[in-house]
């Protein structure tokens, strides 16, 4: 019956079911030292298949170096104990990262315990094969808590010497994260945690949240550099814009004649906006996938450090405050480039669309004097056949006149006593009223009919 049943699941049934379990976190306990690397393999917006096939080669040739078979083309996550340390894998959209881990049974002075990372375990040629595509680099070092005097936090100082050192207790005071979150000397960012009383997981999910804080941050922060790279460009176009704009009102004070016999210029206007809308898209084409994704990410940063549940320490900003103090400014540019490039392109559409409307009321105008000039051609040619009308009526008459006196001579040779010269004479004011009446009436028959 199982297998019957099975055939009723939708294709992505199962997948999908097990998406949400997909990213599990590391099951640990003070001691542990963790190496965690954050691999961006590309240097544009390409996502999908490709990027999942370069991360997919890395692992590869690092499980070859240990001679253990790689995961499948498809998969996403890979858990493996190596025996000397375990490795977690996780492939997301644009990077993966590698969490290495390694237990150790006593607990290591914090002033020697980044001396003792998995690190030294790795294979430096398969690091060296990693130029250029390190986007993390964290050392974190999970232990126990001890009393936290002036003593020890002098050590955590001394570790983490950076200006402003960062630190709470986290999941109701279950424990306490420490960092500078700056980048020391070897090249790695350093971690503390301190398991004053987690609970079964708890140290997993706490490690693998803060590890996620510092590596979404630093893909978040990816979006800067292509907002510092803008912010001079979207000057250069509104500069632009604002010049072509000062163009048509001082246009707008010359009379519609002198534009009209100025279509070029106004071409020329038509052209140059054109040409920065296409920049302004352009621009918004290359920077829409980065911004988007770097929102993305930021939102993720904000969430994990809600799940951290944060306490304050006395004195010590916590995670959160500080983020909100560095990261958002940077997130806020982002936004702001975002909001000036649709603002701009905005603009210049309703310029745009205000020069065609001027060029269209200029072509109007040229139109209607067109018209116009047809209208007053067509005036002096129904008065010209007026005049003319005069004359045909005459050159008609005559040549009735003429037909009438042959039918009178014709008539006067068959016997019929008529005098010719006098009934041509008689007939002559007949046939010219006749002939002008036929004419007007015909004239009005094409009037009517039009």
């Amino acid at each position: 019956m199982t297998f019957a049943y099975s055939r009723l699941n939708h294709p992505l049934r199962v997948p999908l079911a097990a998406e949400v379990h997909s990213r599990p976190s590391l099951r640990l306990s003070a001691s542990e030292n963790l190496t965690h690397l954050a691999i961006y393999a590309h240097g544009d917006s390409t996502v999908g298949n490709d990027n999942l096939a370069i991360q997919h080669a890395i692992l590869s040739d690092l499980c070859a170096y240990f001679g253990v078979a790689a995961p499948a083309g498809a998969a996403k996550y890979y858990f493996h104990d190596f025996g000397q340390f375990r490795l977690q894998w996780e492939c997301h959209t644009e990077f993966s990262t590698y969490t290495f881990a390694k237990s150790h049974p006593e607990q290591l002075p914090v002033d020697d315990v980044f001396d003792h990372m998995p690190l030294v375990l790795i294979p430096q040629g398969w690091l060296l094969g990693l130029q250029g595509k390190l986007m993390v680099a964290a050392h974190v070092a999970l232990g126990p808590a001890v009393s936290l005097d002036a003593a020890a936090l002098a050590g955590l100082q001394s570790v983490l010497d950076g200006d402003v050192l960062v630190g709470s207790t986290v999941l109701q005071e279950g424990g306490e994260v420490w960092t500078d979150f700056l980048v020391k000397a070897d090249g790695f960012s350093r971690f503390v945690i301190r398991d004053i009383g987690f609970q079964a997981q708890e140290a997993g999910r706490v490690v693998q949240r803060v590890l996620e804080v510092e590596t979404y941050r630093m893909m978040a922060l990816l979006g800067l550099p292509h907002a510092q790279y803008a912010a001079p460009l979207l000057n250069d176009v509104e500069s632009e814009l604002a010049a072509l704009t000062a163009t048509m009102t001082d246009a707008d004070e010359v009379t519609l004649d002198v534009l009209s016999s100025d279509a070029d210029d106004e071409q020329i206007l038509l052209r140059n906006i054109t040409g920065l809308a296409a920049r302004i898209e352009k621009l918004s084409m290359d920077n829409s996938y980065r911004f988007a994704a770097s929102q993305a990410y930021f939102r993720l940063v904000k969430s994990r450090i809600e799940e951290l549940r944060e306490t304050r320490i006395d004195g010590v900003p916590t995670v959160g405050e500080f983020m909100a103090r560095r990261l958002s400014p940077a997130m806020n540019t982002c936004e702001s480039v975002v909001r000036r490039q649709e603002a701009l392109a905005e603009r210049i559409a309703h310029t745009n669309d205000l020069l065609r409307t001027r060029v269209g009321i200029v072509q109007e105008r040229q139109n209607r004097k067109i018209l116009e000039s047809l209208n007053t051609r067509a005036a002096q040619q129904l008065r010209l056949q007026q005049s003319v009308e005069g004359l045909s009526v005459v050159a008609i008459s005559y040549y009735m006149a003429g037909l009438f006196g042959y039918i009178g001579k014709a008539m006067k040779a068959g016997g019929v006593p008529v005098n010719p010269e006098v009934a041509t004479g008689v007939l002559v004011p007949i046939i010219a009223v006749g002939v002008w009446l036929g004419l007007r009436r015909l004239h009005q028959q094409v009037s009517k009919h039009h």
